[in-house]
């Protein structure tokens, strides 16, 4: 199939989404209500929940949060990686040296 369109390249199609209906006025209303949930504070923004959010991932996996508490970041966790790379890469040279014949 991809010999027959060699010369005549096909473009991949656009996206063109056209809403069924648009009510501007509702728009408007949606947005003035919203805001004045948000005057009064019925409703909390997306804003206030960033707190909440941030480290909750940590919190719920128990790997994560057992490295957090010993103090490992990414680049202690790179070096160890590192180290166990140069270390199995040494191990299969000697392995390889001697018996190898």
């Amino acid at each position: 199939m991809g010999l027959f369109y060699f010369y005549n390249v096909r473009k991949p199609k656009q996206f063109d989404y056209k809403p069924l209906y648009y009510d501007p006025r509702k728009e408007a209303m949606d947005e003035r209500k919203l805001k004045v949930k948000r005057e009064l504070g019925l409703e909390i923004s997306k804003e206030e929940y960033k707190p909440q959010i941030k480290g909750s991932f940590v919190q719920g996996t128990t790997h994560l949060r057992k490295s957090r508490l010993r103090g490992d970041d990414s680049r202690s966790r790179q070096y160890k990686n590192v180290r166990l790379a140069v270390f199995l890469s040494l191990l299969l040279a000697a392995l390889f040296f001697f018996f190898w014949k």
